[in-house]
């Protein structure tokens, strides 16, 4: 795939489209392509997770305590990794031969140090989203105490 096709890529991913054109270049001009066959594990629990991976081609499967997702084209995968140091909470196959993006976290920061404004869209999202899982998770406490 082509640099185009990659920015074309990232830009379907929401937490992605945030960042803007110019800094989505950057990420796909220092991102690396990573290729897997049906069975192979992208990363597995305990793992360090230093990278988050958009899926370029085929399928994966994230599993998390019992709990699983499948992941297509357009979805990132370990996204906390891109922000936060941490071990991998779940472990991710492909189901299939397909590739991915691998955005290292290392080079998220750099983009988002050189760009503040899609620094300050990207913490305005982040800080949304906690709220809503705040609000989710009341709402469900008060469900389960009637």
């Amino acid at each position: 795939m082509s640099i185009d096709d990659d920015v074309a890529l990232l830009e379907r991913v929401p937490t992605m489209r945030l960042l803007g054109e110019s800094s989505l270049r950057m990420l796909a001009i220092g991102s690396e392509q990573r290729d897997f066959n049906a069975g192979e594990v992208l990363f597995k629990v305990g793992d360090a997770a230093d990278a988050g991976y958009v899926v370029q081609r085929g399928t994966f499967r994230v599993e998390e305590g019992g709990a699983e997702i499948i992941a297509g084209p357009g979805a990132l995968i370990g996204e906390l990794a891109l922000i936060v140091a941490m071990k991998r909470p779940s472990t991710a196959t492909a189901l299939e031969r397909g590739s991915v993006i691998r955005v290292a976290r290392s080079l998220f920061q750099r983009v988002l140090e050189s760009d503040p404004a899609a620094a300050r869209r990207l913490r305005d999202e982040l800080a949304l989203r906690t709220s809503q899982l705040a609000s989710d998770i009341l709402m469900a406490g008060g469900k389960l105490s009637t």
